[in-house]
């Protein structure tokens, strides 16, 4: 057991174990009687997060950018702590109505505005490549995820949002409008470059906001950012697959990122068939949000962080360019 611990610990998604351990701990133990959307938010703080933080690339010879990279690598599990103790205060230790939990949230929105001015300094040294800007606003969407989270601790209520509303938008920009940016980025970064390319990353970049201003004041333009949004997503796999079946790479990074694409269709079938499932079983949205929440923070984002990890690692052993031929 030791030894395969040790093995684990030196693999290349060795530094996200610890969280990884933590996150299981948080969902199956009695002990901790969090929300389920709390879980998520710990999810992303211990796995997801230090998952992107593995796929970011920084420029040696900027000095300003390698030194915030060394900061977020260094405080990243320090402030995952205190988001645990942030939900803990709250839920646990009986002071909610303190403004303790808002402060501890305070360690998580540090970590995430460093993300954020990480991704800004990417779209800036790149010089407006449509890939980098990809990647860099969905650093820049961790931040936005942040102050929602903040707010959430601190039960502010702000515009006609309660913080239910908040902690709801917290995990929409954890788990989607921060990852599909990246991910959209990294294909970018390997991918023969395409006329539609710019489109799909302008949608990714409007989508989310769009989305969380229809969470607030209107639900029409919720529903149109979704769509957009959906659409995109539904582009970025199917390209993805098809330059997978093109392409020879590592196995693993190969299976972890189908089986992301097979994640989303997931979800998509059952929302198509939801209906009809609701009928023959006296289901309720409630019993498919679980299911949902599920196949899209571990199926689609965990799987696809994890085979792009892989990706990029066997990517830079080869010693080849960025850009990939089809």
């Amino acid at each position: 057991m030791n030894s395969f611990l040790r093995q684990m610990m030196k693999s290349l998604i060795g530094p996200t174990i610890p969280g990884g351990i933590i996150t299981i701990l948080i969902f199956y133990l009695d002990y901790f009687q969090f929300e389920l959307v709390e879980k998520f938010l710990l999810f992303a703080a211990f796995v997801i997060v230090p998952l992107v933080i593995l796929l970011l690339s920084h420029d040696e010879k900027n000095t300003y950018q390698r030194n915030i990279y060394a900061a977020i690598k260094l405080l990243q599990f320090p402030a995952a702590l205190l988001t645990l103790a942030s939900v803990m205060s709250s839920k646990r230790w009986g002071l909610e109505s303190t403004t303790i939990p808002g402060t501890l949230s305070l360690g998580w929105l540090l970590l995430t505005l460093l993300l954020c001015i990480y991704g800004l300094t990417t779209i800036v040294i790149h010089k407006g490549k449509i890939a980098e800007i990809a990647i860099g606003a969905g650093l820049v969407y961790f931040f936005i995820g942040g102050i929602w989270f903040t707010l959430y601790q601190y039960q502010v209520n702000l515009f006609q949002a309660n913080p239910a509303t908040h902690a709801l938008s917290s995990v929409h920009f954890h788990f989607s409008s921060a990852i599909v940016p990246i991910f959209i980025g990294v294909l970018g970064r390997i991918m023969t470059k395409k006329s539609w390319y710019p489109w799909v990353v302008a949608i990714d970049i409007v989508g989310p906001i769009l989305i969380a201003i229809g969470m607030i004041f209107s639900k029409p333009i919720e529903y149109i950012g979704v769509t957009l949004f959906a659409c995109n997503i539904v582009i970025y796999t199917t390209y993805l697959l098809a330059f997978l079946r093109r392409n020879s790479f590592h196995h693993k990074a190969t299976f972890f990122l189908v089986l992301s694409c097979i994640a989303f269709y997931s979800v998509i079938v059952l929302s198509i068939f939801y209906p009809l499932l609701k009928n023959m079983f006296s289901l309720t949205i409630l019993d498919f949000i679980p299911i949902y929440g599920t196949l899209h923070a571990f199926g689609f984002v965990l799987c696809g962080l994890i085979g792009w990890v892989y990706m990029v690692d066997s990517l830079k052993k080869k010693s080849l360019p960025m850009s990939i031929s089809e």
